[in-house]
């Protein structure tokens, strides 16, 4: 068996030079064929070629771009596998029989790509090398072959990619709309997983890429180069190729289950499940689901997990089990429906009694867009981002936090993702002049994360609001809560008549014992109503019955401004 490697050139000649000298030192010479594929070159990297005992080369008179030379290429090669490999590439000890490895460990898997220092779509590693012979030493001892270090992708990026001859001639060859170069890969990506393969990265295989040498020195015909390819895949395949297939580690990380739990889990606007293909990766165990507007997004995501293509804010077509989900998922979708606030409290049905909503939301604080707005008065909307045309409601840090308080969610969690600069800082120290000290950090917020645990408090506390419950019934129900957690969503819940029920709960922990508890539901209900008889009543007794005489005299002096014969009634007790 032996793999065919396929490299394009267009000048960058040191580059070349480097990439196939690194090939020669760190490969077995039987296992490969190198075919080099030049687009004009003119430096010198033609004669350099000929010069080449072990390359066949092609010689193009013209430019005729990446997608075209690889099949050039690919229609001469010998090998049972195809290495599409860029010429600003320096492979390392092992890196060919590891990607092998992984290529051939199972029939269902038609290609496979590595890590590196420099790559889009997570495929980049932290590194701290400054030499090539640091970077040699590094990969020494990162190349070790294992299989715990292999995950299943959307897509892989093409500068390091090995792809099984069966499967490219079952494929065909790379898509030349996209010349000269980028998305072919995205598009490659997609239609091996639509042949029924699935692509691997290699997290145990290292390759150090410069990056982009034959693009990066036009930076704007470059920018012009990747929009124009972008919208050609989107006419093609129906759907935004870098939205869609997004993986939301930041949610992830969020999921606080144990790797080998048997888990449901629910996206909500899954796009083409590159978040819930990476959730599999983590969670073997896990039962997946997903909702997408998108019908063509949603058939690539069906590739990954059960997924339906639905308005969620149409509950006629939600047709889950219910208490099924542990996590349910909205990352970036709140904002785009007309009622986030009633789908969210239909989620619960859905949720686990301790199931949790994650989720992503932009802040509208955010200094970016306070700045155009007081500044200059505008409100621009954009193609994404926090004024992105499609989002019908915006939030702010209070509004989040009071949208899942009203839906009834317990331990609310809301942490930020800050953006900023030096700018920023300059303009929110001018509204320090003016605004709470306290807000000035959400105006560095770009986005919230939140997640919020499922509760059937609400419900117990709608239950003894309408309905007359013996103290001993009250105690039962409520005595594994945290104080503030009930307090605050009493006073969250409009249906719910505060004053009555906190005073009933603070009775309740009086009658049973529970005198450290009582004091702060009967201070929250007398707030709510000061001139409650029944409240002042209590109060005054507590304060009374722990010997604090000043504090309750205070209070049923109150009490007889409200209630002549009940404060008097109280007296008669205390003498």
């Amino acid at each position: 068996m032996k793999t065919s490697i396929i490299i394009l050139t267009l000048n960058q000649l040191s580059y070349t030079k480097e990439c196939i000298e690194s090939i020669r030192k760190f490969t077995e010479s039987s296992t490969y064929e190198i075919i080099v594929v030049d687009n004009n070159s003119n430096d010198g990297t033609v004669d350099w070629l000929r010069e080449q005992q072990d390359i066949i080369a092609i010689y193009n008179q013209t430019n005729k771009g990446f997608p075209a030379g690889c099949n050039q290429g690919i229609r001469i090669a010998k090998g049972s596998d195809i290495l599409l490999l860029n010429n600003d590439t320096i492979v390392t000890t092992n890196w060919l029989e590891n990607l092998r490895a992984a290529l051939y460990s199972g029939e269902q898997i038609g290609a496979v790509g590595c890590v590196t220092n420099n790559s889009s779509y997570y495929q980049q590693i932290d590194t701290s090398y400054q030499t090539l012979s640091d970077m040699h030493n590094f990969a020494a001892e990162f190349n070790i072959s294992s299989q715990d270090k292999w995950e299943e992708r959307l897509k892989l990026v093409g500068y390091c990619m090995l792809i099984k001859k069966d499967v490219v001639d079952m494929v065909g060859l790379l898509d030349e709309r996209f010349t000269p170069g980028n998305y072919e890969d995205d598009d490659y990506s997609l239609r091996i997983r639509k042949a029924g393969y699935k692509l691997v990265l290699c997290k145990d295989t290292f390759i150090h890429h410069y990056g982009s040498v034959s693009f990066r020195e036009q930076s704007d015909a470059y920018s012009e180069l990747m929009l124009s390819n972008s919208n050609k895949f989107k006419e093609k395949w129906g759907f935004n190729p870098d939205y869609n297939q997004h993986i939301r580690f930041e949610i992830i990380d969020m999921i606080e289950s144990g790797f080998k739990d048997c888990i449901n889990i629910l996206e909500v606007g899954c796009a083409c499940g590159g978040t819930l293909l990476q959730i599999k990766n983590l969670y073997k165990n896990a039962v997946l689901y997903g909702i997408e507007l998108n019908d063509q997004a949603a058939g690539v995501a069906s590739l990954v997990s059960n997924v339906k293509s639905f308005d969620i804010e149409n509950e006629s077509l939600f047709d889950y089990e219910k208490g099924y989900f542990d996590y349910i998922i909205f990352a970036d979708v709140l904002e785009h429906l007309k009622d986030p606030w009633k789908v969210l409290d239909h989620m619960k049905e859905y949720l686990k009694p301790d199931g949790h909503i994650i989720a992503s939301i932009p802040n509208i604080m955010h200094y970016s867009v306070m700045s155009g707005l007081l500044q200059r008065g505008q409100w621009n909307y954009a193609k994404s981002g926090i004024l992105d045309e499609t989002h019908l409601r915006f939030f702010t840090y209070d509004s989040i936090q009071r949208m899942f308080m009203n839906a009834h969610y317990k331990e609310i969690s809301i942490t930020g993702k800050e953006i900023y600069n030096s700018k920023a800082e300059k303009f929110i120290g001018e509204l320090s002049k003016f605004s709470n000290g306290a807000m000035l950090q959400q105006f560095t917020v770009y986005q919230y994360l939140v997640k919020a645990k499922n509760t059937d408090l609400y419900n117990k506390l709608k239950y003894i609001n309408d309905n007359d419950c013996s103290t001993t019934d009250i105690f039962e129900l409520f005595f594994g809560y945290e104080d503030q957690e009930m307090i605050d969503q009493i006073l969250h819940s409009e249906e719910i008549d505060g004053c009555k029920v906190l005073n009933s709960i603070g009775v309740s922990f009086f009658e049973n014992g529970k005198h450290e508890r009582v004091i702060p539901f009967f201070l929250e209900a007398i707030e709510l109503n000061p001139s409650d008889r029944e409240v002042l009543y209590n109060l005054s007794y507590f304060l009374n019955y722990v010997g604090e005489d000043q504090l309750s005299a205070d209070y049923l002096n109150r009490l007889r401004i409200v209630d002549t014969n009940l404060s008097e009634q109280l007296e008669s007790i205390f003498s």
